[in-house]
């Protein structure tokens, strides 16, 4: 089977992150700005893994499965077998398994497709065993998740090393990749690494990939982007915590939960929704939110989507709602109005739906569920880390000099919060006997309490 390449130059970033890929590293992090080439050259590296071991199996994977599908599946790894294997004929050696998402070889070997978020999809992907896993967009993936994905690096390949591939645009200095790769520490325990010798990094910005970039790609777009963006998905950069923002990290960690109570009081998904559907858009927030019969509030999921039409985020908010039984979808409708509502309605008739205006600055809608974290009683279920950014980097000063990007995930988080918090004060549990519930339920609680 004949791998030649014929129509596939490699850049000089791309040639330092073969040179790692082939070293002794067995944890490999491509860290920089949009549009580099990260994802096509680590997917072509497992194209190579697949290739030469025969019967092997790796997995690409990023959060949200539709991302994985879309970016990946349908879009890079074509592209990567069209330009750098061009011998290869689908059909005569490989075929692609569109129901269960991934490629088969000609020799066994298979590259399976999948998502962090959706269980019954995760539970299959992670009942196989792999000998290479990719964290596409890794900064989205939590560091539990990452450990849990983890476990199926275990098939044993004859030649075959097992390795890990992460990819992002930088978060925060805060995130576990940066305590991984560059601090070498262990993200929980906060203690050095039993083999940090495992691990390398390297940047790659898209200036390294101009000559594969659309003309006025870098001038245009990421040059015009807000000053925070711009930092992160042009230069590539790796920023502090913000100070003064709403939320702190130590308030977040100390309070965070592994589960959530089986039997909550109420459940409502927050909804910020996009103005807009083109590719400077901002992402529609979705949070799942619930509050116990003890008065304690959990952040259950977020479920943002990013640059979707308004179908697309519209299913995914009607998909979180039905998963999670929840009472209400709480939707803002500054700009969108009636659609908002509407265009949820067109997905499922039968969701309950609340407005919320944002009549006041996000810093102040904000510090009331801020004061929930301070003192004890609200707790993200598990890591939700752009949700996390975003609490911890959001604050009065920047939203005065509007230096930062619509804090999408916050918002949705905060509208879901304020619904279940109004009347009620934490710890009180009078609210949860009189307001905010139908007679059945009321009765229902009386009898728990």
């Amino acid at each position: 089977m004949s791998t030649q390449m014929r129509t596939f130059t490699m850049t000089a970033d791309q040639r330092k992150l073969r040179k790692l890929a082939t070293s002794n590293y067995i944890r490999i992090l491509a860290h920089g700005g949009s549009r580099s080439g990260k994802t096509f050259e680590i997917v072509r590296e497992i194209v190579i893994r697949a290739l030469k071991a025969p019967g092997s199996r790796h997995l690409i994977t990023r959060f949200h499965f539709r991302d994985a599908k879309i970016a990946i599946f349908m879009d890079t790894l074509p592209k990567v077998l069209k330009l750098c294997f061009p011998d290869l004929k689908e059909g005569r050696d490989y075929h692609y398994n569109k129901s269960d998402y991934f490629i088969k070889f000609r020799n066994e070997s298979e590259i399976w497709i999948g998502g962090l978020d959706e269980k019954d999809r995760t539970d299959k992907i992670l009942g196989l065993e792999y000998a290479t896993i990719y964290f596409n967009e890794s900064s989205q993936i939590s560091f539990m998740s990452m450990q849990t994905a983890l476990t199926r690096l275990a098939q044993k390949c004859p030649g075959l090393k097992n390795k890990a591939y992460f990819d992002c645009n930088p978060p925060r200095k805060k995130h576990w990749l940066f305590k991984l790769f560059f601090e070498k520490l262990d993200p929980e325990t906060k203690k050095a690494l039993k083999n940090p010798g495992s691990y390398a990094q390297l940047q790659m910005n898209p200036e390294g990939n101009r000559a594969n970039l659309p003309d006025g790609y870098i001038e245009e777009t990421l040059d015009t982007l807000t000053d925070q963006k711009r930092k992160r998905f042009k230069d590539g950069l790796w920023l502090d915590d913000v100070e003064g923002a709403a939320w702190k990290r130590p308030w977040i960690d100390a309070t965070r939960v592994v589960k959530a109570p089986n039997d909550l009081a109420r459940v409502v998904v927050g909804v910020d929704p996009a103005g807009t559907h083109n590719k400077k858009s901002n992402s529609t927030g979705i949070v799942v939110a619930g509050v116990s019969f003890d008065g304690h509030y959990y952040v259950l999921d977020d479920r943002t989507i990013e640059v979707a039409t308004p179908e697309e985020w519209g299913n995914a908010v009607v998909n979180a709602y039905r998963e999670f039984k929840a009472d209400k979808v709480i939707g803002e409708v500054n700009y969108g109005g009636d659609l908002v509502e509407r265009n949820i309605k067109v997905c499922d008739s039968t969701v309950a739906f609340e407005k919320t205006w944002s009549s006041r600055g996000k810093v102040i809608r904000a510090e009331p569920i801020s004061a929930l974290w301070q003192k004890g009683y609200a707790h993200i279920v598990g890591e939700l880390p752009e949700l996390e950014d975003e609490m911890c980097n959001y604050s009065p000063l920047m939203q005065a000099e509007e230096k930062t990007e619509s804090p999408d995930h916050m918002d949705a988080m905060v509208f879901a919060m304020t619904a279940l918090i109004e009347g009620h004060h934490p710890g009180d549990t009078s609210i949860l006997i009189s307001g905010g519930f139908g007679k059945a339920q009321q009765e229902e609680n009386r009898r728990r309490l």
